[in-house]
């Protein structure tokens, strides 16, 4: 777990989307396919950095996602052309003070949430209005109360993705 220096991030922000119990993985993979989701990820986190543990970058369907820089935090280095690898969080923290214009997205895993939970600046959640079936991946606690809810979107459902949802941008309370 890292300090609480806020200092140190200019833009740190977490992307995830879950369900009504919070549910954000099943064996590694997202527990349903909702492409307005898909589409607001992208969105939201082209021409960024994404930061990612190396069990969601071996989810990723595509490597690395293109027209980010892509960054995993793991203790075995990868060769993958377009990723740079960070072996721990002190890793993580020196490249975001070297960086000091970017916003990193974190996109997963629940362990580098918790990690920088304290000193994330903004929370980008799609919330699910539905239960799926139970799964192995939830996303941490966090406290509400610390953030102001500053972008409440509703997104579009459809035929093939039914479930209702809502886009939530939440930003950290000074």
């Amino acid at each position: 777990m890292i300090h609480n220096e806020r200092s140190l991030f200019t833009m740190l922000a977490f992307i995830w989307a879950e369900d009504r119990n919070h549910l954000i993985g099943t064996h590694g993979r997202l527990p349903w396919h909702l492409p307005d989701d898909l589409r607001y990820f992208k969105a939201t986190t082209l021409h960024h950095t994404i930061l990612m543990g190396r069990r969601t970058w071996d989810s990723l369907p595509t490597k690395p996602l293109p027209e980010r820089t892509n960054i995993v935090l793991t203790h075995r280095p990868l060769t993958t052309p377009g990723v740079q690898t960070l072996g721990s969080v002190m890793a993580v923290q020196k490249y975001i003070t070297e960086h000091p214009d970017e916003t990193v997205f974190i996109i997963g895993g629940r362990s580098l949430f918790e990690a920088f939970m304290n000193v994330v600046d903004r929370l980008y959640v799609t919330r699910i209005d539905h239960a799926f079936p139970a799964g192995d991946a939830y996303m941490v606690p966090w406290d509400e109360a610390a953030f102001t809810v500053i972008q409440d979107t509703p997104g579009q459902v459809s035929e093939k993705a039914p479930w209702p949802h809502r886009f939530m941008i939440y930003a950290r309370r000074s």
